[in-house]
């Protein structure tokens, strides 16, 4: 099973915990880089002049105060999930649509099916 599955079946699971939820395979991928240089750098402590990998490969980011964790590749979830947002008209989409307030179009989650 891939995390992004696991996470799929925990996240539809009725008595989840949102902390109890791994990250995502992106973010998974990112940790593992930043594990792995860090592994290399210990592992060259001993090296007179080591020959470093540049971090900005191994999942950090360069920011004008320093290195910083690149969490993931993935985009916000509030940019990526708009398709969460969902109304309960039941016929045509009036003022009160939550969609139509977000500046959405309704889709198929929505009580309209997205027909408005």
């Amino acid at each position: 099973m891939e995390v992004n599955d696991a996470r799929k079946r925990l996240f539809a699971h009725k008595s989840r915990a949102l902390e109890n939820i791994p990250p995502t395979q992106a973010a998974l991928q990112q940790h593992i880089k930043r594990a792995s240089l860090q592994g290399n750098c210990w592992n060259q402590t001993l090296v007179l002049n080591p020959e470093l990998p540049i971090p900005s490969d191994w999942g950090w980011t360069k920011e004008a105060s320093g290195l910083q964790p690149l969490w993931t590749t993935l985009p916000e979830a509030s940019k990526s999930c708009h398709e969460l947002i969902h109304c309960g008209c039941k016929k045509g989409c009036t003022g009160r649509c939550k969609c139509t307030k977000a500046a959405l179009k309704c889709t198929a989650l929505c009580a309209c099916s997205g027909d408005c």
